[in-house]
């Protein structure tokens, strides 16, 4: 039985892991075992490069979305206005009658 360099605890002699602390034992240190951290570090580096693809692929959606956003807004601010079939007049876009004639508006 060996001890723990970090935490003193007793270890199995073929233990590459301490069981309190997790600290890489004499024999892990032998295998080239990686530790937990190292473990956690792997972990990490693979999920930044999944963000990093989710967080492309939404910001090309987002602009996208801005993209279409501002299209609609171009149409819906720049109707042609409705003409009077009987004086010509140009009228809003949400008129029913003409507001010189008064005569009904065909769609």
């Amino acid at each position: 039985m060996t001890y723990c360099n970090h935490c003193g605890e007793k270890v199995l002699e073929d233990a590459f892991y301490c069981p309190k602390c997790g600290t890489k034992t004499a024999a892990g240190v032998e295998a080239k075992g990686s530790t937990p951290s190292e473990e956690m570090r792997e972990a990490f580096n693979k999920m930044s490069v999944e963000l990093e693809k989710a967080f492309n692929v939404a910001a090309k959606e987002i602009q996208e979305a801005f993209q279409l956003a501002r299209a609609n807004i171009q149409k819906a601010v720049h109707k042609e206005p409705l003409v009077c079939s009987s004086c010509g007049e140009a009228n809003q876009e949400s008129a029913t009658y003409c507001h010189k004639c008064g005569k009904k508006l065909s769609a």
